[in-house]
């Protein structure tokens, strides 16, 4: 049993401590932190936009070019993986450009979790009922302005807990930046794989972080779904 601990302490030792080679994993776990973050953000944002014109649409019967337009650019994203939109953004759109790595990812993310996001919204538009855009019309708003302040803040509440799981995703998601070169979180456990030749322990220890992240959010997402349940009481 001794033998065993003295060689998990060597590796512990060559892995992480030789050479400060932890900090491959913490600056990794910087990075990809910062794309979540950012990406979800964008997505957010252009998510409620496509949303917003989609639903438009389908209601007043206007916005037919920019729906068309959303409508192609759902069928795009979600009809291909991210990570060839990822090296697509990488290689062919900002191919010929010093680009910073952290901001392709983000932008690659974020144009994926918008089309995600654009849906879930668009749902919870749909969950709305009908009679609340009757109601702001008899109050003198306007459509803009019925979604804005009726609609709107019924549809977030009733799909924030969607959007906490679409974060979750995202997150995990980011872990395939390693292959534009971008040093995150699981390019750094495969940093110090290569230089150790070693793959068991930095690549455990990348997924126990991802892990207790992923926990993490799960549990808020849960205590938010029993927030706003108790709030319909």
């Amino acid at each position: 049993m001794a033998g065993w601990f003295d060689l998990v302490r060597v590796k512990f030792i060559a892995d992480f401590v030789k050479d400060n080679r932890w900090r491959y994993i913490v600056n990794g776990l910087g990075v990809t932190l910062e794309v979540t973050v950012f990406a979800v953000l964008i997505g957010i944002v252009l998510g409620f936009l496509v949303a917003s014109i989609r639903s438009a649409h389908e209601k007043t019967g206007k916005l037919k070019l920019a729906n068309a337009v959303c409508k192609a650019y759902l069928t795009v994203v979600r009809g291909t993986p991210v990570l060839v939109q990822l090296l697509i953004i990488y290689f062919v759109i900002f191919g010929s450009m010093p680009v910073n790595k952290v901001i392709v990812a983000i932008i690659a993310f974020g144009i994926n979790s918008g089309a995600y996001v654009a849906e879930i919204v668009r749902s919870g538009i749909l969950s709305v009922d009908p009679g609340q855009m009757e109601a702001g019309r008899s109050l003198g708003f306007n459509y803009m302005g019925t979604m804005r302040f009726i609609v709107m803040p019924q549809a977030l509440k009733n799909v924030l807990p969607a959007l906490g799981n679409e974060l979750i995703v995202l997150l995990k998601e980011t872990s395939v930046s390693g292959y534009i070169a971008l040093q995150d979180l699981t390019k750094g456990g495969d940093i110090i794989r290569g230089r150790t030749y070693d793959a068991f322990m930095p690549l455990v220890a990348v997924a126990l972080i991802y892990l207790a992240i992923v926990v993490g959010l799960s549990k808020c997402v849960a205590l938010l779904e029993r927030r706003l349940r108790s709030s319909d009481h």
